[in-house]
């Protein structure tokens, strides 16, 4: 596989974090507009989630500046309990195609079928590397599945 010269630096990580105080669309409307304008003049795409105050976002792209958004947001009041779940160096970006891909998870009325797990609450469970890992890319998957149905 060839890496592509403006991703020879590629760094991905993901991160959780709980919300400070509740979001409504209009905040997030805000939130997600300035990130796509600033996320593509850093090069960097990814995907945000959030779930009952708790957010999950995948970011990728150069090293370095995927490094300082996440001190940025470490320092934003609007996230408390930043915890990275996972970091590397993959050989391709798993969201090209979005500087801030966005997905509400809404919470189902009804209770959960028996043997139900949630790959979000999966990942609160970081005594288990490979557990938190596998929870990550079936979000990221779940993801691009719902993506490419929509209409």
């Amino acid at each position: 596989m060839t890496v592509r010269a403006e991703d020879a630096d590629l760094y991905s990580l993901v991160y959780a974090s709980t919300a400070a105080s509740s979001f409504d669309d209009e905040v997030f409307g805000s939130l997600l507009e300035q990130s796509r304008r600033d996320n593509g003049a850093r090069g960097i795409t990814g995907l945000l989630l959030y779930r009952n105050g708790r957010f999950i976002q995948f970011l990728e792209g150069p090293e370095a500046e995927v490094r300082s958004l996440l001190a940025t947001i470490e320092k934003d009041p609007r996230h408390t309990g930043v915890r990275v779940l996972n970091d590397g160096h993959p050989q391709r970006r798993q969201f090209a195609d979005w500087t801030m891909a966005y997905q509400p998870v809404r919470e189902s009325g009804s209770p959960p079928p028996a043997g139900f797990r949630s790959t979000f609450d999966d990942l609160d469970n970081l005594d288990e590397p490979d557990g938190v890992l596998r929870a990550a890319r079936e979000l990221s998957l779940w993801f691009r599945v719902r993506s490419r149905d929509a209409p």
